[in-house]
């Protein structure tokens, strides 16, 4: 019994030598999985886009200005001149918080009145308005001790001279569930419709069915488009799903156009049908695809800004998420169902979904039909 078992796992063993692509993606998984957890998984956020609406243009308004830049907390990105255009970088998620100087805030600060500064949070993500919201405190609270350590021989609450008020958008209990189940959405978008395809188109191959149809008069086209359409189905059968509970179970507000989500969901279901064609089309049996799939999956999870802040990443992994579609739907569908956006304030994520759908589609036709070939 024990020689059998031993030719069995020599057996087995030869066959993974001899798969060279799926050996090489069996011993890159833990190397990416290490990476990843090791950069990106951190709550530890700095840098935060923020944008400042300085109402006061005085010395002491300057002075908060620098603290709040100084700080690793914080890096200022614009000025503002009007409270809409605050709120529109903020819709459109250009900046993360926005600082407000009321008028009077100097002559305020200089005859010892107490005086109050404004900081508007985007919820929409609660890790990050929970450390926007603990910064602008901790800021805001040594700017005021060193206003009074100007002023000696003074107890510390009559010379209390700046007050943080901080106001959250979108999210204001900032609950979790509001944040994941919209990106809960997107991850399932995107992880069935490529494990799905990419897995159905492999195993007609593999159990000889593909070029049965082939000497059909069907042809390559009309094959894969008759392969997916039941999988975009699927796809969106499990997003209504979800909305549904989300909205019912959990309480999960929308706040966009229904319509427009599921118009957008379908601009971004070609670049994952596209991935899935074009896996097809490279792996050659299910096991392979499917390593393949989580190959593509794990970068897409980690680096995208579903589990973790794209802030809390090093630049150059910020750099990388570009490259992942998922990174733009993830904003979408955030934008609609927590901000209540457009098109307008999502143009930038849409065109970037219409550019990888076009581009991967072509790809993946491409390669599939010289695969039948």
């Amino acid at each position: 019994m024990i020689a059998r078992t031993l030719t069995i796992a020599r057996k087995e063993l030869l066959h993974i030598i001899r798969d060279r692509r799926t050996l090489v993606v069996m011993f890159l998984i833990p190397v990416i999985q290490l990476f990843l957890l090791g950069y990106a998984a951190t709550t530890d956020i700095e840098h935060l886009r923020i944008a400042v609406l300085d109402a006061d243009a005085t010395a002491q308004s300057r002075e908060l200005v620098e603290a709040y830049r100084a700080s690793d907390y914080f890096d200022i990105v614009a000025y503002v001149d009007n409270e809409d255009e605050l709120g529109q970088m903020v819709d459109r998620g250009t900046i993360r918080a926005g600082m407000l100087i009321p008028a009077g805030y100097g002559a305020d600060i200089l005859s010892g009145r107490t005086t109050s500064v404004a900081f508007v949070i985007d919820g929409s993500d609660p890790n990050v308005a929970n450390a926007v919201f603990a910064s602008s405190q901790q800021v805001g609270q040594a700017q005021n001790m060193r206003f009074i350590e100007r002023r000696l021989g003074v107890s510390i609450d009559e010379m209390t001279a700046l007050e943080i008020r901080p106001r959250v958008w979108y999210n204001p209990e900032m609950r979790s569930v509001n944040f994941m189940i919209p990106g809960l959405i997107a991850t399932i978008l995107f992880t069935v419709t490529i494990m799905l395809t990419a897995l159905a188109i492999v195993r007609e191959r593999e159990q000889g069915t593909i070029e049965q149809l082939m000497v059909t008069p069907v042809r390559p086209v009309e094959l894969i488009v008759g392969k997916v359409i039941p999988y975009v189905l699927v796809a969106f059968f499990d997003e209504l799903e979800v909305l549904a509970i989300g909205l019912l179970w959990f309480g999960v507000p929308i706040h966009g156009s229904l319509g427009l989500l599921l118009g957008l969901s379908a601009l971004f279901l070609l670049t994952s049908l596209g991935i899935g064609i074009f896996i097809s089309s490279v792996a050659d049996t299910q096991q392979e695809a499917m390593l393949t799939v989580w190959l593509m999956l794990l970068p897409s999870i980690f680096l995208a800004g579903f589990f973790f802040p794209l802030e809390a990443m090093p630049f150059s992994l910020q750099l990388v998420s570009y490259l992942i579609p998922l990174r733009y739907m993830l904003i979408v569908i955030r934008g609609i169902i927590l901000k209540g956006v457009g098109v307008t304030a999502l143009f930038p994520e849409v065109l970037a979904l219409t550019i990888f759908g076009v581009v991967i589609t072509l790809l993946a036709a491409t390669r599939f039909r010289k695969r039948l070939e």
